[in-house]
This record gives C-alpha cells, sequence and structure tokens, in this order.
C-alpha cells in the first residue's frame, strides 16, 4: 500500500491533470460532497485519502466517458 505522502503527490497530480485540461470538471471538484467534512474535527488518514484519490479517480472517468458519449452524439 502507498504510504501517504505518495497519495497525496498523486492527489495533487490528478487535481492539476483535472485543472489543466478538464476546467469545466475542476470547477466542481468544491461541490463534491467527498470534500466536505461531516464533523468539526475531521480525522484525516491515510484511508481516508485513498479512498479520495480513488473517488477522484472514478470522477474523471466518468466524465470522460460521458464526454466521449456527448461528442459521438454531435
Amino acid at each position: 500500500m502507498k504510504n501517504l505522502h505518495n497519495i497525496l503527490t498523486e492527489i495533487t497530480q490528478l487535481t492539476s491533470h483535472i485543472e489543466t485540461n478538464y476546467p469545466e470538471l475542476y470547477r466542481s471538484l468544491n461541490e463534491n460532497p467527498m470534500t466536505i467534512p461531516v464533523s468539526q474535527h475531521p480525522h484525516v488518514d491515510k484511508v481516508a485519502m485513498q479512498d479520495y484519490l480513488e473517488g477522484l479517480k472514478q470522477l474523471l472517468e466518468h466524465y470522460v466517458k460521458e464526454e466521449n458519449i456527448r461528442i459521438r452524439k454531435s
């Protein structure tokens, strides 16, 4: 399993990739419920960050698939 530093680096790289290549998706990242803590002082650990990374990957994958479908229909 990756260490926390590697996970954070991957999150940063993926977020930067989304910001550069999919700015319309990047704008909606702040609205993602995964980024909103449910407690006042949330505990953020390696598991939580790995889950967030996987969520970002899935979000991007879904967005790219939907965009490809939309482009093909146009």
